[in-house]
């Protein structure tokens, strides 16, 4: 969304607004003149002279008399309910010219928080590339590769905020379909500093090439968060294993840890922001990584889930459609 298309749509909400202002405020304001004039007409009497017995005057044609006693009362209340009637739409009318820009301070904070997250991970395993690569450079050996690594960790970083930047604007990606061997190779090799230090080993199983419907850079980024959440809660010498399987039209991405299991929530409420399962990790979760799984999956046409959960690990489905 642009900056012209956030004009375009604060200017619809101003003119919707003052015209549902103006339309309630004459709407009230007929009604309460409409009120009055029917109160004035049930009080009125005809007129009576001062010397014609109590009989009305003769001649006094539509003249009437009205007691103020008697409609000052009515004129009171109605406009007390006139007041509040307006008020009420005031109300209303300021309710709905604040809704799009809290929907906007939403989406800010939501795509801060989701590229804070998304950032993490490939920023964890740089700073852990920078710092073998120093003891390389201390001991005298070849880093040629390790710089290797660090540009493409670099360039992951890129294109992962890249992707983040166009899934706030609602765009769509021109990247052709995304192989899934592929993508689970780049996260493998992105989140292995990380393995590394946590000791544990990360094993795939593939059982032929398979396309999906996603950009490579968007499908390696949900594969590297269900890894680095599978790494976390996993003890020191486990083994964290990537299947993948076609099932149906769909591609099945297993990733399978030895941790000791979801606990303290429902398994599906993991996909939900902000929400976490008792601290069994080596890293303070913030509950974003899986909700961000969860929405590129939906997008995506696919889903995930929590296939199984126990004290001997825990094992997440992604499904996604197959490319035609």
């Amino acid at each position: 969304m642009t900056v012209q298309d956030d004009r375009t749509r604060v200017r619809r909400a101003a003119v919707s607004i003052g015209l549902t202002v103006a339309v309630a405020s004459a709407l009230i304001i007929a009604g309460g003149v409409g009120l009055l004039l029917a109160v004035i007409v049930l009080n009125r009497r005809p007129e009576v002279g001062e010397h014609d017995g109590g009989f009305p005057r003769p001649g006094g044609g539509d003249d009437f008399v009205i007691d103020a006693d008697r409609i000052l009362p009515a004129v009171i209340v109605l406009g007390v309910i006139g007041v509040v009637l307006l008020a009420a739409v005031a109300w209303f009318a300021a309710r709905r010219s604040v809704r799009p820009l809290g929907e906007a301070l939403r989406l800010q904070r939501n795509f801060v928080a989701d590229a804070s997250h998304e950032l993490r991970t490939p920023l964890t395993a740089l700073t852990s590339r920078i710092q073998l690569l120093q003891r390389r450079h201390e001991r005298g050996e070849p880093i040629d590769g390790t710089l290797q690594e660090l540009r493409t960790d670099a360039a992951m970083m890129n294109d992962v905020l890249s992707d983040l930047l166009l899934a706030a604007e609602g765009g769509a990606s021109a990247e052709a379909p995304a192989s899934v061997d592929d993508a689970v190779a780049g996260a493998v090799q992105s989140v292995q500093p990380l393995a590394f230090e946590a000791e544990v080993s990360v094993r795939t199983e593939t059982t032929g090439p398979l396309t999906v419907t996603l950009p490579s850079v968007t499908l390696t980024r949900v594969i590297v968060a269900l890894l680095d959440n599978a790494i976390q809660h996993s003890p020191s010498g486990a083994e964290v294993a990537v299947r993948v399987a076609r099932e149906g039209g769909a591609a099945a991405i297993r990733i399978a840890d030895r941790g000791s299991g979801i606990r303290g929530i429902a398994p599906a409420d993991v996909f939900e922001r902000f929400s976490r399962s008792a601290e069994s990790g080596r890293r303070r979760s913030f509950g974003l990584g899986l909700s961000l799984v969860r929405d590129v999956a939906v997008r995506a046409g696919g889903g995930v889930e929590v296939e199984s959960t126990s004290a001997a690990g825990t094992t997440f489905l992604l499904r996604l459609p197959l490319a035609s």
